[in-house]
């Protein structure tokens, strides 16, 4: 999976954007902690969840079980605004 080129992604050091530019059928602003932003960094090449939660885990310390929650949570809410490809 990937992120569509139609979204343009922003980070600041504590907050994440997702900004969908023209034809991207979603009119929105889509906000995140930095935990988005890392999400989305690897959206921008082809990846699987998988991946994604394992580098999150190299990355943060987190309780047992919190990143796959989060990863998950954060892919089910780019899917439905169209914002995957997959």
């Amino acid at each position: 999976m990937k992120l569509k080129k139609s979204f343009i992604t922003h980070n600041t050091d504590s907050e994440s954007l997702l900004v969908p530019a023209g034809g991207a059928g979603f009119s929105g602003l889509v906000r995140g902690n930095r935990t988005l932003g890392e999400i989305l960094k690897l959206l921008k090449d082809d990846t699987t969840e998988e991946a994604i939660v394992s580098a999150l885990k190299e990355r943060f310390d987190a309780p047992e079980g919190a990143v796959e929650k989060d990863v998950a949570k954060a892919l089910a809410e780019l899917r439905r605004i169209g914002a995957l490809d997959e």
